[in-house]
């Protein structure tokens, strides 16, 4: 078994390779062998000896995606070609990342500049290297590139133990995007761990940006698209400036 991008790829002693997309709403569980698939939700099951391995999907939406491929290296036909953040040196890290000149949310969501990292753990990412969501990689100095690159390890690595360490010896049935642990991401509202400042979010799409105005952007309000569209010149700039125009 080995990861490509955010897909789970399953090697078989016959050469063949399954490879899965969870998306946002697939998830895997751990059946008693044979069970039966009752109700949409159910995709696939992949049965062994001591239980299935059964595919499930939420929704209406139907993004998972599930693909056979006859040998390892047919693998690479879907393969969207992001850099691993783990196995790359700085210089190939700020080359790939200032190769073209994004926002940081995008060039970190973006699976053909880096390999497997999606939205909400670019939150955590932004917040712990206190970089804004919507500074443009191009005008990054080489000291914010190198903090970026360790926080990517940090914040993965962490999330990583943390679940290991949680469902040791069980298989892991509720892995969400979110979890509880999170300082940014989904925690809207609520006071960033660093400075207790509210935590604001951005909507951009199906996405949204959490961050901190203190931690990463200087003490100003990012302008969501569609409210900025809307109030135009009243669209706040700051906390405060918010916090007195609720209070009027």
């Amino acid at each position: 078994m080995k990861r490509v991008g955010k897909r789970i790829a399953f090697g078989f002693s016959n050469g063949h390779w399954l490879v899965l997309h969870l998306m946002i709403a697939g998830r895997l569980h751990w059946k008693p062998a044979g069970i039966a698939l009752k109700g949409k939700q159910y995709l696939a099951s992949f049965d062994f000896e001591n239980g299935s391995l059964v595919l499930t999907e939420a929704g209406s939406r139907r993004q998972a995606a599930m693909h056979l491929f006859d040998s390892e290296a047919a693998i690479s036909a879907i393969d969207p070609g992001g850099l691993d953040v783990f196995d790359c040196s700085f210089d190939e890290f700020c080359a790939r990342l200032t190769a073209s000149n994004h926002t940081l949310k995008r060039a970190l969501t973006d699976p053909h500049i880096l390999s497997g990292i999606g939205n909400a753990y670019s939150d955590e990412i932004l917040l712990h290297a206190r970089l804004s969501p919507i500074l443009l990689t191009q005008k990054m100095q080489a000291a914010a590139i190198e903090r970026l690159l360790a926080s990517i390890r940090d914040r993965l690595n962490h999330f990583t133990a943390l679940l290991r360490k949680q469902y040791a010896g069980t298989f892991p049935e509720k892995v969400t995007a979110f979890r509880p642990e999170m300082a940014a991401h989904g925690k809207f509202g609520q006071p960033c761990p660093q400075c207790v400042t509210p935590i604001q979010r951005i909507v951009h799409a199906s996405n949204e940006s959490n961050y901190c105005p203190t931690c990463q952007t200087g003490g100003k309000l990012l302008a969501d698209r569609a409210l900025s569209r809307l109030l135009g010149k009243d669209w706040p700039k700051t906390l405060e400036e918010m916090e007195l125009r609720k209070n009027r």
